[in-house]
């Protein structure tokens, strides 16, 4: 089975004026093989990670990093070390640490233009440079998260972190899910510290050079950091630096890991931005929508999902036409319990946006689908953040990229394909091996979610799929156990506060107290009839609207979910539709 049938050609690619492929020695491929790739589940573990190795930088290092969101005060492990502590401490070392960060929107719509500027001045007042960047569409973004760290001296210490982990509040979360002690706050049912699933990837070898060039297009794209005439100003205002100051070359890449059997593929997406397109992606870029459907339409047994989001139509149909035509093949979600937004307008519009994906997807699929929710120990729903695609434990998906629409064409985005290279020895019908990246990933996700040791977790998918779906029944009987008659599903958790106003800081804090003293008596009641089962599972049937609410929401759609094709000659069901 060719690793060329699943990763994406230079052709099919389709942007020539990216660096990323230019260095392969195979004229043909576009991924780089020999890199030894790790799962990195939660943020605590990643922070961690993450603060001990800036630590060990000194003279010469190069510290890159791309975020959504940068919280100079979050803390990254329990010593207290915040993530402006270490990179500060670095550039006093003799460190070269550089950033760019989402400039984001006005901050009374809930966003946080002003922690990147706090971050940004604090870091460039020690030496570094770290600017906002604000080269999007109207209405987009810039999602990606990655960070990439280079030694002068030894470049098998190198190693690039891509996927859904921001540095920023909420995020350090860990397997218990008791949330970060430095939340955000989102949706009241969530409670006071919400609890925050979210998966990264640490990448060592020759694949490294590829993240640290996705870095540099941006760092060095000759686009303003923002055309918009009032943002200028403030900046002029501000005194805020917006030149970025040269990198200085860039190293050759680490060698390959010895032993190291990983293939990765970088793929991102970018909009074709005006008036003036990047200079790396004059008309965009899609390789991840384009990754994704090609290796769908390679999918034979099981499809394994996390994700923040799953809304709209091409989504849904993106997973339904391949259910359609493969009888037995199985696909497993996990999504979040409910969404992250309080008030009637978010929330209705995103339960439509989720439910224009199911539609399709249950329809073609029918009892070969089950989609979960989780919930932690207190019995409050886990916030899942995480974006993750496994097929058929041979092609593995790891990113900033939610599966919707303006992660697919609108915002930056960047996600690592992953594949075992000995899988080009064996054929279709052949199992994987055992310790391969997607296999390795699938099994530690279920894992956790199960409550089971990871050696527990079956590899065959039939077992597998029974397993997950048995697991969620039983912790669904048992908080029925406790319950009076509650709506259906994991909203028995949050009854007790849906539908609340909840418009004022004060309102909302009783709300999520609320929420967590319905948890705690659930429990209570559950537990005096019989023991917990394990796991976190919990089914999630799909969003329940009436006619008015999906037609009210249906012209708020576009809004949430842009579509970025918008004025190419391609349109989003093309880039999603799986090829054959």
């Amino acid at each position: 089975m060719p690793l060329a049938d699943w990763f994406l050609s230079h052709e099919e690619r389709d942007n020539p004026s990216s660096r990323v492929d230019a260095i392969l020695d195979d004229g043909d491929a576009s991924w780089t093989p020999g890199n030894h790739v790790r799962p990195i589940v939660h943020g605590a573990d990643y922070f961690a990670e993450l603060a001990e190795r800036i630590k060990a930088m000194g003279e010469g290092d190069r510290i890159y990093f791309v975020d959504w969101r940068g919280d100079p005060d979050e803390h990254l492990n329990e010593d207290g070390d915040t993530l402006l502590d270490v990179l500060v401490a670095a550039l006093g070392r003799g460190a070269d640490v550089r950033a760019l960060l989402w400039r984001s929107h006005w901050r009374k719509l809930g966003f946080h233009s002003e922690r990147a500027f706090e971050l940004g001045r604090a870091i460039e007042e020690a030496g570094g440079q770290c600017l906002r960047d604000m080269r999007v569409r109207t209405a987009g973004a810039h999602h990606q998260k990655f960070v990439v760290l280079r030694h002068r001296d030894d470049s098998r210490r190198d190693v690039a972190y891509v996927g859904g982990i921001d540095l920023c509040h909420s995020r350090r979360d860990d397997a218990d899910h008791g949330g970060d002690p430095q939340p955000l706050k989102i949706a009241a049912e969530y409670g006071p510290n919400p609890a925050w699933h979210d998966v990264q990837v640490g990448i060592s070898g020759p694949a490294v050079h590829d993240v640290e060039t996705t870095f540099r297009e941006r760092w060095e794209d000759t686009t303003p950091l923002t055309s918009n005439p009032g943002r200028r100003l403030a900046s002029w205002l501000q005194a805020e630096d917006q030149t970025p100051k040269p990198l200085g070359e860039q190293w050759p890449p680490p060698p390959p890991v010895e032993g190291g059997h990983d293939a990765v593929q970088l793929a991102r997406t970018y909009p074709k931005i005006l008036p003036k397109p990047y200079d790396f992606a004059p008309d965009g870029e899609r390789t991840i929508a384009l990754g994704n459907a090609k290796a769908m339409s390679r999918a034979r047994r099981l499809v394994y999902v996390e994700d923040q989001y799953l809304w709209g139509p091409q989504v849904g149909e993106h997973f339904a036409s391949v259910l359609r035509e493969r009888p037995d093949l199985r696909l497993v979600i996990v999504l979040p319990v409910l969404p992250d937004l309080d008030g009637t307008v978010a929330r209705t519009t995103q339960w439509h946006a989720r439910l224009l994906a199911l539609e399709p997807i249950l329809e073609a699929g029918g009892d070969r689908v089950a989609v979960f929710g989780l919930t932690n120990s207190k019995g409050l729903p886990v916030y899942v953040h995480s974006k993750v695609c496994i097929i058929d434990d041979r092609w593995a998906s790891v990113g900033s990229d939610n599966l919707n629409r303006r992660s697919w064409t609108s915002d930056s985005e960047i996600a690592a394909f992953v594949m075992d290279d000995r899988v080009d020895a064996l054929a279709d019908d052949e199992p994987g091996p055992r310790d391969g990246f997607p296999l390795r990933l699938r099994r530690m996700l279920c894992a956790e979610h199960l409550g089971l040791p990871e050696e527990e977790v079956p590899d065959d998918p039939d077992e597998l799929f029974e397993l997950l779906v048995g697991s969620a029944a039983a912790l669904d009987e048992w908080y029925a156990a406790g319950a009076a008659p509650q709506p259906e599903g994991v909203r028995r958790v949050v009854a007790k506060v849906k539908g609340r106003r909840r418009h004022t800081p004060w309102t909302r804090k009783r709300a999520r107290g609320r929420a967590a003293g319905a948890a705690a008596a659930w429990l209570e009641r559950s537990g005096a009839s019989a023991e917990r089962p394990p796991g976190q599972l919990r089914h999630l049937a799909a969003p329940t609207l009436t006619r008015v609410q999906r037609l009210w929401a249906e012209r708020l759609y576009d809004v949430f979910d842009p579509d970025g094709t918008i004025g190419r000659d391609e349109t989003i069901e093309e880039l999603t539709s799986p090829k054959r």
